[in-house]
């Protein structure tokens, strides 16, 4: 069984951020089973559904969406391309449970950490 839910990342441990940030993270909607991990068949059946937003200290809100990119790989997209895609490290094998942990290289090369703050 499975269900859409929310989740919210918060920035953990990182150069930068020794103590992590509250500040600085994503909230989504995704399908996961009931085990955590994303269910990819819901989502292929209703990704429009799978909705992101952005919120970073200093900067404008992001709104976008959950996608699976055409090298299999699991992404943030804010805007038609790939430039500005954040995607997912071994997002499939990922549990969504607070206390998980889940790194997104972003744009830039970077590839900060963020902890599963709630799951709802």
């Amino acid at each position: 069984m499975s269900a859409f839910k929310t989740v919210r990342l918060e920035m953990a441990r990182n150069p930068g951020h020794p103590e992590g940030s509250s500040d600085h993270g994503y909230e989504f909607v995704a399908p996961l089973k009931t085990d955590g991990h994303l269910d990819a068949t819901l989502f292929a059946k209703e990704r429009e559904r799978c909705k992101v937003r952005r919120f970073w200290k200093g900067e404008a809100e992001k709104k976008g969406e959950l996608i699976h990119t055409k090298d299999k790989a699991w992404a943030f997209s804010y805007e038609p391309g790939e430039d500005d895609d954040e995607k997912f490290f071994k997002l499939d094998r990922h549990l969504f449970k607070p206390g998980e942990y889940v790194t997104i290289a972003e744009p830039d090369g970077s590839a900060p950490t963020f902890k599963v703050v709630s799951v709802r």
